[in-house]
């Protein structure tokens, strides 16, 4: 079929199975001009087939020469439908991974359930012995307890008080007010369930107590803060309140791993257009004028730059990480900047329907919504008819 992109809401809801493989492509080919890390050669990422979690693995594979093992719940295509992004991302990363020597293995399922731990657990003992890191980087809209059975929704919403801000279809490009009623106790318990540090501790803690950890193992999970003019909705909201749980259980992790000389930490991560981030009310808005200011100041990272500065700088700099006083990596650094967030809070006053391409970097936040999808790619041709079921 010949594959266009379908988008209803933000959300874009097919993909590009050529495309994708080659924005795979190009996130190894950035790491492969590049140094070579130091780190861990024995590596686990769940959360693999997009975004961060995706860009960590790269990283790990061809900037350290890294066995990865990489977990995804993700959709096969067939032939009346595109699979999802992340499956035709996953499975690109197979093959470049295979091409170029390095020991790699899929596992496509849900990451909170037993099933999937056990699979992996498996591999491990069959292919690896031990692992000596683990990458935690899970965005999912809801969970299944493996003890329970219960299910639980997360959901993006404020705490306390309505939120109401500017936002943007980032597709038309209008600009328009959008208000969001609080979050009740239990949508803000079952967020938490659904993004908090829960499922992270039990990873470790089930490795651990087979014992796949390598002395000095090291896991990390994502967070973010971002700036005031999400702090209603993200920070202060459900989703925050799901993050510093994360943040939380980071002691407690902690004190699991004391005994084989590991460490967990939290990386605060710079705001960019995901596929999770691009449905959150306000916050293309606010990316949008970010990017803007950061492209001009030449700060702007993508993806693959900030995983690959947070291994080279941060984790395996030869040196303990620096953290901030509550023990977190700050990739969100440049971001926050005095200079940025003074540029992004006048921009975001004068932004509206008429101005908003002169303001803010719409058109540069759109392509890279596409390309997380396969469109927009160089060199693909997307008038070609290509079997969905490709990969």
């Amino acid at each position: 079929m010949i594959i266009q992109p379908r988008i209803r809401r933000n959300i874009c809801v097919n993909a590009h199975p050529l495309g994708c493989a080659a924005q795979v492509r190009t996130q190894i080919r950035y790491v492969t001009s590049r140094n070579k890390i130091d780190s861990p050669k024995k590596v686990l990422v769940i959360g693999a087939s997009n975004g961060y979690g995706l860009a960590a693995r790269i990283v790990s594979a061809f900037a350290s020469d890294a066995a990865t093992i990489g977990v995804g719940f993700e959709k096969p295509g067939n032939k009346n439908r595109t699979g999802t992004a992340g499956w035709y991302n996953i499975e690109a990363f197979q093959r470049e991974a295979d091409d170029s020597g390095l020991p790699a293995w899929n596992i496509n399922g849900d990451a909170f359930s037993d099933d999937i731990k056990q699979a992996v657990e498996q591999i491990v003992r069959d292919h690896l012995g031990q692992i000596d890191f683990l990458v935690y980087s899970i965005a999912a809209p809801r969970r299944i307890d493996p003890d329970t059975g219960e299910i639980y929704s997360s959901v993006i919403k404020p705490i306390g008080n309505t939120f109401s801000a500017k936002t943007v279809d980032f597709h038309t490009g209008e600009v328009d007010r959008i208000s969001a009623d609080p979050a009740t106790e239990e949508e803000i318990g079952q967020t938490v369930k659904v993004m908090g540090g829960e499922d992270w501790m039990r990873w470790v803690e089930r490795m651990k107590t087979a014992d796949l950890l390598a002395g000095g193992f090291l896991t990390i999970a994502f967070s973010y803060i971002g700036s005031e003019h999400t702090r209603a909705l993200y920070r202060d909201g459900t989703i925050g309140a799901a993050k510093k749980d994360l943040e939380h259980k980071t002691r407690t992790i902690n004190d699991m791993l004391q005994p084989i000389g590991g460490r967990a930490l939290i990386s605060v991560n710079k705001a960019l257009v995901t596929r999770a981030s691009a449905v959150i009310p306000a916050v293309p808005l606010y990316i949008a004028l970010l990017y803007r200011v950061m492209k001009q100041k030449q700060l702007h990272e993508g993806c693959i730059q900030q995983m690959y500065r947070l291994y080279r700088d941060f984790l395996f700099a030869g040196e303990p990480a620096v953290v901030d006083a509550k023990g977190r990596i700050r990739m969100d650094d440049w971001e926050m900047r005095e200079d940025v967030q003074k540029e992004v809070a006048r921009l975001w006053e004068l932004a509206d329907t008429k101005n908003l391409k002169e303001l803010a970097d719409i058109k540069g936040l759109r392509e890279e919504f596409l390309r997380h999808h396969g469109f927009g790619m160089p060199d693909v041709d997307y008038s070609r008819d290509v079997p969905p079921e490709l990969f």
